[in-house]
């Protein structure tokens, strides 16, 4: 296997995200060969920090009001008396009106869960890779001085530009300030949507968002990468040096999402996800857990590109469609992505559609199409059944989250299955039917 490059050791970034309470010195030696990935290994000495004493969180009790103007009015109140500027924040509620569909999108489920593969077809369909190549053309010196001075990769700009707003062709068209009103006012998301709202003020008094100009999403993105007010106040840059920072401007949005993700920890140099081999005396039950690309190595994990991963690198084994879709080892970048939008399929659809735009192919192996997903009722169905046997799904929202998937593995192990965590009409035909 080939020798392309050696990657740096990846704890500091591990550290920004996701939680860990060692920090991490290493010294680097000589690459190694275990099993057909060829790694380099590095000593590492671990530092422990002194735990922080635990601090038992008291429940907030939320107001509730008999009115949208009653809501708005003791914000208002609130927003002031925390030293906004009154004339911004009237101004800004003047324009909100309550908006019952906002709450029913937010409060809404779908029907049946997604099986991957729709996702990612729909990631790179035809019309977005061919109108994405010709706007990474456009933008590819601007696409790469990003990429010299973040360090993330130009085509995953491109592919969260793409997957945004379609290359900043569709921003939306609800009113950010009555979408955000109606989630605070409606209460399930309140602390979220006031914080957006307050960010959304400020961002008004800076001058990088006019007045003229609040049409986003429904739930408050803005702009050609559809940041939310605080992540844009905290993230946005200005990338095209006219003194703004403007989530509508194609160079602002560009260079605001590498630096977003450079801040979130993305590893320079290392993709979001490689795609394996798994042999076929593996133990499926260690699918889903974090282990280092040594320990991959060594059970017999084999990276169908030639790759060069640090032995250290905490990498995870999914198998978005069991054992008979393709298997990914995904990288902490991966997990980076995931800043955007909390979903694996996301991820994997921005990855992909990244490989796309920069000419490279997609997934070597087929997904399973035969397979068909669980209505939502069949999930919470699962989901009761499961716990009630004794593998907690920690509740029952008809969702197929981790907890669940790990449940359904744990399962599957002890009833003759392949544990893959694959929850299909086949694979849980006896506990979706309870």
């Amino acid at each position: 296997m080939i020798l392309k490059k050696h990657y740096i050791a990846l704890f500091p970034a591990l550290v920004m995200v996701g939680c860990t309470s060692q920090q991490a010195m290493q010294k680097p030696s000589k690459p190694v060969r275990q099993a057909n990935v060829q790694i380099t290994q590095t000593q590492t000495i671990q530092v422990k920090p002194t735990p922080k004493p635990a601090v038992n969180p008291q429940p907030v009790v939320k107001p509730s009001y008999g009115s949208f103007s009653d809501w708005k009015s003791d914000f208002s109140m609130r927003a002031m008396a925390s030293g906004h500027d009154a004339q911004t924040i009237r101004r800004l509620l003047d324009l909100a009106y309550l908006n019952q569909q906002v709450i029913s999108l937010d409060s809404g489920q779908p029907e049946f869960s997604k099986m991957p593969w729709e996702y990612v077809d729909s990631a790179v369909s035809d019309g977005r890779v061919s109108i994405g190549k010709r706007k990474f053309a456009e933008q590819r010196a601007f696409l790469s001085q990003l990429q010299s001075q973040y360090g993330v990769s130009a085509e995953i700009i491109a592919a969260i530009w793409g997957m945004e707003s379609s290359y900043g062709a569709v921003t939306g068209n609800s009113s950010i300030p009555s979408s955000l009103a109606s989630l605070a006012y409606d209460g399930r998301r309140q602390e979220f949507a006031e914080t957006q709202l307050l960010s959304l003020a400020s961002l008004l008094q800076r001058g990088d968002v006019s007045w003229s100009q609040l049409d986003g999403s429904w739930a408050g993105g803005m702009g050609q990468t559809q940041f939310i007010p605080d992540t844009w106040l905290k993230q946005g840059v200005d990338g095209d040096g006219d003194g703004h920072r403007n989530p509508w401007a194609t160079g602002d949005a560009l260079a605001s999402t590498a630096n977003y993700l450079s801040n979130s920890g993305w590893v320079r140099g290392l993709a979001p996800f490689y795609e394996v081999r798994i042999p076929a005396s593996f133990d499926y039950a260690v699918v889903g857990s974090k282990q280092s690309a040594a320990r991959w190595a060594a059970l017999g994990i084999d990276t169908i590109d030639d790759v060069s991963l640090d032995a250290n690198t905490q990498m995870e084994l999914w198998l978005p469609a069991g054992k008979d879709g393709p298997a990914l080892l995904l990288s902490p970048n991966f997990d980076v992505i995931k800043v955007y939008n909390n979903s694996s399929s996301y991820a994997l659809g921005v990855s992909l559609l990244g490989k796309a735009l920069a000419g490279q192919g997609g997934l070597y192996k087929s997904w399973p199409r035969y397979e068909r997903p669980l209505s939502t009722v069949q999930v919470r169905n699962l989901q009761q059944r499961l716990t009630s046997m004794g593998y907690d799904t920690k509740g029952a929202d008809g969702i197929v989250g981790t907890n669940t998937r790990r449940a359904f593995q744990r399962w599957q192990a002890d009833n003759g299955q392949t544990p893959d965590g694959f929850i299909t009409q086949r694979s849980a035909a006896s506990l979706a039917s309870w």
